[in-house]
């Protein structure tokens, strides 16, 4: 099956994903932080993510790596979700190298029944612990209040990803519930839109 066949939408109640096609409104992240660029996905991201999305290692709190084909859909699913929602997570690349450093950014995840928007990040092994994941996250974070009628935002990570719990935590996140997906159980990292 292509990675561009028909899959069920998940959308927020509201969500101008409709307006986006209706009036040709396209809203793709693309940001540059002190270090970092952020930029939709292309085609030629794929091998480069597969190296991240197939590491055992960086993949070990999913149910297992992705292999090249799911990268592929992985790619495919984000584009789906730049033209339905006006975002997705996007690639993260040094600044001045332009060396392909992960992904972050913004999906639609289905909790318990409700969609909310969450935040991700996957950044390559060998760049671990450089705050890399953290400085892209809060710049995702700021984009969806900008860009974004959502009054918050989520992580969904494992209680025994201590490292993914940090970034949230320097997000600004803290844990709202609890929920099982694919099996496992995930704490929700919250974020409220701040007051102004």
């Amino acid at each position: 099956m292509s990675p561009f066949a028909s899959e069920p939408t998940l959308t927020l109640p509201g969500w101008p994903g409709d307006l986006h096609r209706q009036y040709g409104l396209t809203v793709h992240i693309e940001i540059t932080t002190k270090r970092l660029r952020l930029r939709p996905f292309t085609v030629a991201d794929v091998e480069p993510l597969v190296a991240i999305l197939g590491d055992a290692e960086t993949m070990r709190w999913y149910p297992e790596p992705y292999s090249r084909d799911g990268v592929v859909e992985w790619i495919a699913r984000n584009m789906k979700g730049y033209e339905r929602d006006g975002f997705g997570l996007v690639a993260v690349e040094d600044r001045n190298t332009s060396e392909f450093l992960g992904d972050c950014g913004p999906t639609i995840q289905d909790v318990e029944g409700e969609p909310h928007v969450e935040l991700g990040w996957h950044v390559r092994r060998d760049r671990w612990g450089q705050g890399i994941a953290t400085e892209a996250g809060a710049a995702c974070r700021d984009w969806c209040w900008a860009n974004r009628d959502v009054d918050h935002l989520i992580s969904l990570i494992r209680p025994e990803n201590y490292q993914s719990r940090r970034v949230a935590e320097k997000l600004g996140m803290a844990v709202w519930r609890e929920t099982i997906r694919a099996g496992f159980r995930h704490s929700v990292y919250r974020l409220d839109r701040p007051t102004l």
